[in-house]
């Protein structure tokens, strides 16, 4: 059972995790790759608005997408960008990275080898993921602006998409505790924490939402 309490604590970490960003036009725009093609239609939507001239997606395959996404996170999200009218000369595809910060790495250095200039970058991720994709960002592309962004939606919205609301607080409470951990280990810009959200997040540990915790030696951001 979810409590209350539980509910209300993951709707503190899920409003921190989000940047509140303003949009605007930018250099270009970086789709994270993940199982949630909501991200390629996401910036698909801001690339017809004219915010981005240039989608790149990024992203090979992990433990859960390597069945749903086996050409690979970053070319399942060009198909959909593609099906939905982007034009194939819009879209950049790097297709090695496994973690954020080879997200950012390898879309950087594939930009950079097209000889494509950036001063900003729209940076689009899951709803929950949007703060621990601007602080790798901030740290690995600091001469450039971070617009974070990703779809717009309430948890609950959320959790009917995923369709496992126990599976969608676990993943809250590890991105947390990445936000948390991966500064001192380099990966990442420091962002405050209010005591607020620091609290929710123990009383969700204390409830036994930890299936995805790392452990405090384990590498890889």
């Amino acid at each position: 059972m979810i409590s209350t309490q539980d509910w209300a604590d993951a709707r503190r970490i899920w409003d921190y995790h989000q940047m509140g960003h303003p949009l605007r036009p930018c250099s270009v725009a970086i789709g994270l790759g993940s199982h949630d093609l909501g991200v390629a239609d996401t910036a698909v939507e801001l690339y017809q608005r004219g915010m981005a001239p240039l989608l790149v997606f990024t992203g090979a395959t992990g433990p859960t997408t390597r069945e749903r996404m086996p050409r690979g996170e970053a070319v399942h999200y060009q198909e959909r960008a593609l099906e939905l009218g982007v034009p194939s000369a819009a879209v950049l595809v790097e297709s090695r990275a496994r973690n954020t910060g080879e997200n950012i790495r390898f879309s950087r250095e594939l930009l950079e080898e097209s000889g494509i200039e950036v001063s900003s970058v729209l940076l689009i991720s899951k709803p929950y993921e949007e703060r621990r994709a601007y602080a790798t960002a901030r740290k690995l592309w600091p001469d450039v602006e971070i617009i974070s962004a990703s779809t717009p939606m309430t948890l609950d919205e959320y959790v009917d998409s995923i369709g496992d609301a126990r599976l969608v607080i676990d993943m809250l409470v590890g991105a947390l505790q990445r936000l948390m951990i991966y500064p001192e280990q380099g990966f990442m810009i420091s962002q405050p924490v209010p005591a607020d959200v620091s609290e929710a997040y123990e009383r969700l540990c204390q409830a036994g939402f930890t299936s995805r915790l790392l452990t405090t030696d384990a590498p890889s951001a």
